[in-house]
């Protein structure tokens, strides 16, 4: 699944195609994705100018002269600025045509994805409205991971993958996130200080930046917007590489099932 890098990769991949460029017209191919694209985003969004594409969670927001398209890659979805001649194929479930001559594909295969319009204030659409901080930005510290798990016994793993607490802190950047702070993926919330919350979103903020600056993880169903996929896998300290030996100290890592998802981890890096 497409997480928060590859997310702001492909925002940032398309966004120059797109920013200040008016839509002349909309291709729906296969109007029964996640949720059913709404009839009024056909009629509304030609003629249309996309002002801006931005990202909060891992929605990528365009927007528009009236209103906000707002989409999301699910699980296989990618985008594509591609020529208007190319032949759409199977997956190619909608086109922005645009002013430029080129076109916005989207692709699904899995169909998880969602493509919507909202004319009101985006921030306060439903599937945005209860979303926490943005990882990179100030609003985001070890202060307030802190004050969110005073209340809660939970293990830490699961919580800083919860988009109320912190939103595109996918699984794969958990795992690596909590390698890098020293922090076993089982323990408890309310176990944690301050100072190693401190350090644990330091270490989220650091990689989620340098998966960014290399274009995300290489997972089999992503290519960034240019079709290159990203390179980050190749610096991965934990995650997929459970039984293999840790890169710091040589002990074997452990993998086990945590909230239902793989959890990597060194036994003796990690407490």
């Amino acid at each position: 699944m497409p997480e928060l890098p590859e997310v702001e990769t492909t925002r940032r991949g398309i966004a120059p195609y797109l920013q200040q460029r008016k839509v002349l017209s909309v291709v729906i191919r296969q109007p029964r994705l996640r949720w059913p694209v709404p009839k009024a985003l056909s009629n509304e969004l030609p003629g249309n100018v996309i002002r801006a594409v931005e990202r909060r969670g891992k929605y990528l927001l365009l927007d528009c002269t009236v209103a906000t398209a707002i989409i999301h890659l699910g699980m296989s979805g990618s985008l594509r600025i591609v020529d208007p001649k190319l032949k759409p194929a199977k997956h190619d479930h909608f086109d922005f045509v645009l002013d430029s001559s080129k076109v916005l594909r989207y692709t699904d295969p899995r169909r998880f994805g969602c493509l919507l319009w909202h004319s009101g204030d985006i921030h306060k659409h439903w599937l945005i409205n209860h979303l926490g901080p943005e990882p990179l930005t100030d609003d985001f510290s070890g202060e307030l991971l802190h004050e969110s798990s005073r209340k809660r016994n939970i293990a830490v793993k699961p919580f800083i993958m919860e988009s109320q607490v912190v939103v595109g802190v996918g699984n794969i950047y958990a795992n690596e996130a909590l390698f890098l702070a020293g922090i076993h993926p089982t323990r408890s919330i309310r176990r944690i200080s301050l100072a190693r919350y401190d350090i644990l979103a330091s270490c989220i903020k650091d990689v989620l930046g340098r998966a960014i600056k290399v274009g995300g993880t290489t997972l089999r169903d992503f290519t960034s917007s240019s079709g290159e996929a990203g390179y980050f896998k190749q610096s991965l300290f934990v995650y997929g590489r459970g039984g293999l030996e840790c890169k710091r100290c040589g002990e074997l890592l452990k993998e086990i099932r945590l909230a239902q998802r793989s959890t990597v981890f060194c036994s003796k890096c990690q407490r």
